[in-house]
């Protein structure tokens, strides 16, 4: 199959965010101000401070590794290549920012909202981001080795490129997503919602697939080699006749008659 004829994700173009209005420009001194009164407002459950407002702020390359900005508010900001390691962003608004290059490796981004954002080629390497709001998100070639996102939503998401290593998505809505030449092996999918997503070229060697839910997703030169597909829903012999997978993968009771394997 040449590159010519091979299968496009649902989203392919669409990688770049459309223009948007400027954005704000705050100096330095006022935005350490913001944060300042944010961490007493974080620190003491709200009763001292105040909530920090920095939607559609450009703030790129800000320092905030190991900050607590638990439910801060950076809707359509422009945080590119800032850095959050460590950073405490539960419940945090990252609506539409874009965080292309940015630095989220161990952060907790529990129940955050990330819909929208452009997290193309950042790091999460170990972060947390269990219920996450990630509907549609844009996560191009970002790395999230060994992350934790059990719960989430990434309906519609686009990890072209992505690197999931080991990464936990139990029953992650990814309904749609699309994965193409993205590296998920060994990546825990039990009970994920995959239904239309989009694995062309994927690797997901050893990765546990067990009760996800498959119905119509695109499986085209994925590599299933050693991966668990026990108990998954709607995989079809057409599906897995497609993909690549070898004497250790392991395939539902009633997928049968789906060929050798290599494609």
């Amino acid at each position: 199959m040449t590159e010519a004829d091979r299968p496009r994700g649902p989203f392919a173009g669409l990688i770049e965010t459309p223009a948007r209005l400027s954005p704000r420009v705050l100096s330095r001194d006022e935005v350490a101000q913001i944060l300042q009164a944010h961490r007493l407002y974080a620190e003491t459950e709200r009763r001292q401070g105040r909530r920090a407002d920095l939607g559609s702020v450009d703030l790129s390359g800000l320092d905030a590794a190991g900050l607590n900005l638990r439910r801060i508010r950076m809707d359509r900001a422009v945080l590119r290549g800032a850095d959050f390691t460590g950073a405490k962003l539960q419940r945090a608004n990252l609506a539409g920012a874009i965080l292309r290059h940015a630095r989220l490796d161990g952060a907790d981004l529990s129940e955050a909202r990330l819909s929208g954002a452009n997290l193309g080629s950042a790091s999460l390497t170990r972060a947390i981001l269990a219920q996450a709001e990630m509907e549609f998100a844009l996560m191009d070639k970002a790395t999230l080795s060994d992350a934790r996102l059990q719960g989430a939503d990434l309906s519609g998401a686009v990890l072209d490129g992505a690197v999931l290593t080991r990464t936990d998505l139990r029953a992650v809505n990814l309904r749609g997503a699309s994965f193409q030449d993205a590296r998920l092996d060994e990546a825990d999918l039990r009970e994920a919602r995959l239904g239309g997503a989009f694995l062309a070229g994927a690797s997901l060697r050893g990765a546990d697939l067990r009760g996800a839910y498959l119905r119509l997703a695109k499986l085209d030169g994925a590599d299933l080699c050693g991966a668990d597909l026990r108990d998954a829903e709607g995989l079809t012999p057409t599906q897995i006749a497609h993909a690549h997978y070898d004497a250790a993968t392991k395939l539902p009771v009633d997928v049968t008659g789906a060929g050798d394997g290599q494609g």
